[in-house]
């Protein structure tokens, strides 16, 4: 058993989910394997892209919250607090671990800004 629950299939994971959501994490895939190798680690709560550890994560917040949710979130461990104003929350759970959770509603969410953040967490994680 995982830190964070048991292994799943991929295809457990998007089970009865909206569409769009496995449509964006297949999109977060790619951006990760563009800047390098990361192993995927999916579980019923998340679906983690890690290195050495761990340094962004995926999850579905229709599973865990009422009402209009993004499809999908991603969570990008950075060693800084990231200003951007994009971020819907960022939290630091331990010293210098900020997690900065980003709505994703299309592909164009994944743009430069957030693919360079990606780049600098897979970077660290290594």
């Amino acid at each position: 058993m995982t830190a964070h629950g048991q292994p799943i299939p991929l295809e457990q994971h998007f089970a009865g989910q909206d569409p769009l959501a496995r449509t964006l994490f297949d999109d977060v895939a790619a951006a990760v394997r563009s800047i390098g190798e990361a192993e995927v680690r999916v579980t019923t709560s998340q679906i983690a892209f890690r290195r050495a550890r761990s340094f962004a994560w995926t999850w579905l917040p229709g599973r865990y919250l009422a009402g209009g949710v993004a499809p999908l979130v991603l969570t990008i461990d950075l060693d800084r607090f990231d200003t951007s104003p994009r971020w819907k929350e960022v939290a630091e759970p331990t010293l210098n671990h900020f997690m900065h959770h980003l709505e994703l509603h299309s592909t164009a969410d994944l743009d430069a800004e957030v693919l360079d953040c990606l780049r600098e967490a897979w970077t660290k994680a290594g």
